[in-house]
């Protein structure tokens, strides 16, 4: 029975006992985002309390270093607190070939620790990296066509994810998925397009995030309905649509846009979550849904609006 209840705790339990769809949170909803100074965000243990507080099963790791990098230390401590840990956020440069070596050993070394801590079949979570082009920073939720990749940027971008998707597997049997992202190269519809149509379905996996669709000028539905066999991975995220518009009006970038509460708790946006798990149910999901909602320090308490998110969500069936 012991051993039982550990490997249920860790994510480990058999595929049979979790043919359902599970609900998680994630570090970047109390300020621990990859693009922004963490300094004045909760540690991990704080984070960790209040992701089980608040009702989740699970979490994914956070930034490398900010949950601990020994396995039995990580291990213990999601344990402790009985979470599953799904997935980790892993970014690579995809206009620049000369970074991939060290992006495919971050991922490969990301996939080892959660493999060594006993996770049960995490992603890898691939993006691009976050706000570090300034043009795609400032027009974030407003992309026009022209600034995008060129075919060529995309042929490389998509060996590069590729590469990455395939070390990690080589090394530890796990999968990746790809998460499209505001303020980066894969944004709007036609970007997660062309990159989904360069990369094999059966190694490169989605991670639907509602929210960053949403803002980048798309539908969550639709990308289900063209990806819904690659979508292996969740993230619920809401955007507040009064914010969104005025972001584009007042040509606010994307780090304002944030700051000025863009990803808003569950419910209180344009995203029709209803229709989304409708979808995922009809088509068998049976993965984990991390709900994520991007704030700084200064948004309010972490704490109080996950536990609204998962009152909201329990509202729905989940």
């Amino acid at each position: 029975m012991a051993e039982h209840v550990e490997s249920e705790v860790l994510g480990t339990q058999p595929q049979s006992a979790a043919a359902h769809i599970r609900v998680a949170n994630a570090p970047c909803s109390w300020g621990v985002l990859e693009f922004e100074s963490t300094a004045s965000a909760p540690g991990y243990a704080q984070v960790l309390d209040e992701i089980a507080r608040s009702g989740y099963a699970g979490t994914e790791l956070g930034d490398w270093g900010f949950m601990p990098t020994q396995p039995d230390r990580l291990r213990d401590a999601l344990a402790a607190r009985r979470l599953a840990l799904l997935g980790a956020f892993v970014t690579l440069d995809l206009r620049r070939a000369e970074t991939f070596a060290d992006g495919i050993a971050v991922a490969v070394r990301t996939a080892q620790l959660m493999s060594a801590a006993g996770a049960m079949q995490p992603f890898i979570v691939l993006s691009d990296v976050t706000a570090t082009d300034p043009e795609r920073t400032r027009c974030a939720g407003r992309i026009a066509q022209r600034q995008s990749l060129s075919d060529r940027q995309w042929d490389v971008a998509a060996q590069g994810v590729t590469a990455v998707a395939q070390a990690v597997h080589d090394a530890t049997g796990l999968r990746t998925v790809f998460h499209h992202h505001c303020a980066a190269f894969v944004e709007t519809p036609r970007e997660v397009d062309a990159l989904m149509t360069r990369t094999d379905a059966a190694l490169v996996g989605l991670c639907l995030d509602t929210g960053h669709i949403t803002y980048g000028g798309g539908s969550p539905l639709d990308l289900l309905r063209r990806y819904g066999n690659r979508v292996w991975h969740v993230h619920f995220k809401d955007c507040e649509p009064v914010i969104a518009e005025r972001a584009r009006t007042d040509g606010w970038d994307y780090l304002a846009a944030i700051r000025h509460g863009l990803f808003c708790e569950l419910g209180r946006g344009s995203v029709d979550f209803h229709s989304v798990l409708e979808d995922l149910r009809a088509r068998d999901y049976q993965g984990w849904i991390v709900v994520e909602q991007d704030v700084l320090p200064s948004l309010g308490s972490p704490l109080a609006s996950a536990t609204r998110n998962r009152e909201y969500l329990r509202s729905l069936g989940l």
